[in-house]
């Protein structure tokens, strides 16, 4: 083999080694520095810039606008078990009205207990794709196919977990924000060719939609807060039973059996 070709083949090898160690070196440079999504704590929210307790080198706090969003939305969760109270308002030129709901929520399972303005309480309870609903003092009951967002539906609450889906062009505004005192993701949507502005707060500490407002116009036509501290997990007394004494669910069997 003439000292030309020799040449070539250690040239190639040489290239060959180096490129596989620039291409190691990379992915792990790469992999160092890819943000991950790390939501502030309370300190942070409320305007502590050192957000204390600060994550590893690895990490870095990702602002929340409306690129960013969904992204952001979809790294919460909603416990598994809780019970909270929340209000649903609705309003319109000349008035308003005000329902006061309580929600137990276990393994899959929700109950919903609704006060409304005329002292009726309606109960509904979700679970195995069937909606159970009836009226306080009545024994008997009515079904209806369920989904994953039958619950929310029944609290006449929105589910935020759609914000994940929007397309980013009606998304308007979005950041972090105290509502109620509570760290949030704020998230606010406008449909094209609609009148209708939908505003969501999503707490950074529970993963729970806490407040939601709609705007018509401008106008104010709707608002839901749920400020109240969440109970985690689920009471153990909470009943997840028709008015007939049948009991459809019993708090934490879903863990116990699992």
């Amino acid at each position: 083999m003439d000292s030309r070709n020799r040449k070539i083949i250690v040239l190639a090898i040489v290239l060959l080694i180096a490129g596989a160690m620039v291409a190691s070196f990379g992915r792990s440079l790469f992999a160092l520095n890819t943000p991950g999504v790390v939501l502030p704590d309370s300190s942070a929210a409320q305007g502590d810039p050192s957000g204390s307790g600060s994550p590893s080198e690895q990490y870095q706090q990702v602002s929340v606008n409306p690129r960013t969003a969904p992204a952001v939305v979809a790294t919460l969760a909603r416990p598994d078990s809780y019970y909270r109270e929340l209000t649903v308002e609705t309003f319109w030129a000349g008035g308003s009205s005000s329902v006061q709901v309580q929600v137990w929520a276990d393994g899959g399972w929700s109950h919903s207990r609704q006060v409304r303005p005329s002292g009726v309480i309606r109960h509904d309870l979700t679970g195995e794709d069937t909606l159970y609903y009836w009226y306080e003092g009545s024994s008997r009951y009515e079904t209806a196919p369920a989904d994953e967002r039958s619950s929310d539906l029944a609290q006449h609450i929105p589910t935020y977990e759609t914000v994940v889906d929007l397309p980013p062009e009606e998304i308007t505004a979005a950041g972090y924000e105290l509502r109620g005192e509570l760290p949030c993701i704020f998230v606010e949507v406008q449909p094209e060719d609609s009148p209708l502005v939908y505003q969501y707060w999503v707490s950074v500490d529970s993963g729970l939609l806490v407040s939601a407002e709609t705007l018509e116009d401008g106008e104010l036509v709707y608002r839901m807060t749920a400020y109240s501290p969440v109970q985690a997990p689920c009471p153990a007394d909470a009943q997840f039973r028709l008015p007939d004494g049948t009991v459809l669910h019993t708090v934490g069997e879903a863990r116990e059996g699992g």
